[in-house]
């Protein structure tokens, strides 16, 4: 019976013939795994249909049987509206749920990226523990 060895290899056993190989997993390095998180997330960035930035609201105004909509959103800290015909409303409602996954798309990748800058440190701090012994 061979021996069990490291996942991902195999070797040839020229006395039986045959090839063995061992468990197939893929175990990433954790810095690839958050590399492999990013490029899926930018993946996801990319598919991201038009967006638009603010709140869609109704409002009536007295004597109207109609409601109106606005589009409120910020510009150089100054709320600013505009008006949204009614024809255009269900498109600037999808819009705006675009641009909230939008939003938490880029939290998530930017929670990704600090994760790979503070194991890249984490690497460094360990491999100059491992020299600091190793000179002992």
């Amino acid at each position: 019976m061979p021996e069990k060895i490291s996942s991902g290899t195999f070797f040839y056993c020229s006395g039986v013939g045959s090839i063995y190989t061992a468990d197939m997993k893929t175990h990433y390095p954790p810095q690839a795994r958050y590399r492999e998180l990013q490029s899926k997330t930018l993946r996801e960035i990319g598919t991201v249909a038009p967006f638009v930035e603010g709140s869609l609201c109704e409002f009536k105004r007295a004597g109207r049987k109609s409601s109106s909509w606005h589009l409120t959103f910020k510009v150089k800290n100054k709320t600013r509206t505009v008006y949204v015909p009614v024809e255009l409303v269900k498109e600037v409602q999808e819009w705006t749920k675009n641009y909230r996954r939008l939003k938490q798309l880029i939290r998530q990748e930017t929670k990704q990226s600090l994760a790979v800058i503070h194991r890249h440190a984490a690497g460094r701090r360990a491999a100059g523990r491992s020299r600091a012994s190793t000179s002992l």
